[in-house]
């Protein structure tokens, strides 16, 4: 459903707007009532979460990159919008996490890898990792909470990158 690795011209527009849908205006629709909520009290945090995929481009990921390019923008505009209400924004860019979604889109990383071996996807992905291991789940909600706490109030307009190493900006 969040996940399609095609070329270009194999991307048709379903493909398009369900990624947009489920991406882009996902955090649009979360955003809008989360800050309807924070205005008013002159204080809040509001956290995206996007993915590596929204600093880079990747081979037979043009939907899915331009979708999460859409959310590191959104991101980085609101921020600007809402600091002087004492609202802070920013998004979470992790590189692949082990969940559903990667089990998910399993198929189309045998085709973007061309490897026939499910067990092959993971290993070829990891050898690019450079602290051997994939993002784990319990990192991304360790660093929504910090981006939630007090002691975050200084960032806004940033999109972190939690790729153990794979991707450097």
């Amino acid at each position: 459903a969040g996940f399609k690795s095609a070329p270009f011209l194999e991307h048709g527009l379903d493909d398009w707007e369900r990624l947009l849908r489920a991406h882009v205006r996902g955090a649009v629709i979360g955003t809008r009532a989360a800050l309807r909520r924070m205005l008013p009290r002159r204080r809040g945090r509001i956290l995206t979460v996007a993915s590596t995929a929204g600093k880079y481009g990747s081979l037979n990921q043009a939907a899915y990159n331009a979708s999460k390019h859409a959310v590191v923008g959104l991101t980085r505009s609101l921020a600007l919008e809402v600091a002087p209400q004492g609202i802070r924004v920013n998004a979470i860019c992790p590189n692949l996490v082990q969940t559903e979604l990667f089990t998910a889109a399993q198929t189309d990383y045998m085709r973007m890898l061309g490897v026939n071996d499910p067990e092959q996807v993971l290993a070829r992905i990891v050898a690019r990792i450079p602290i051997g291991r994939t993002v784990t789940p319990e990192e991304v909600a360790a660093l929504a909470v910090y981006l939630a706490a007090d002691e975050s109030d200084a960032m806004t307009g940033i999109a972190l990158t939690l790729s153990g190493g794979f991707l450097l900006i």
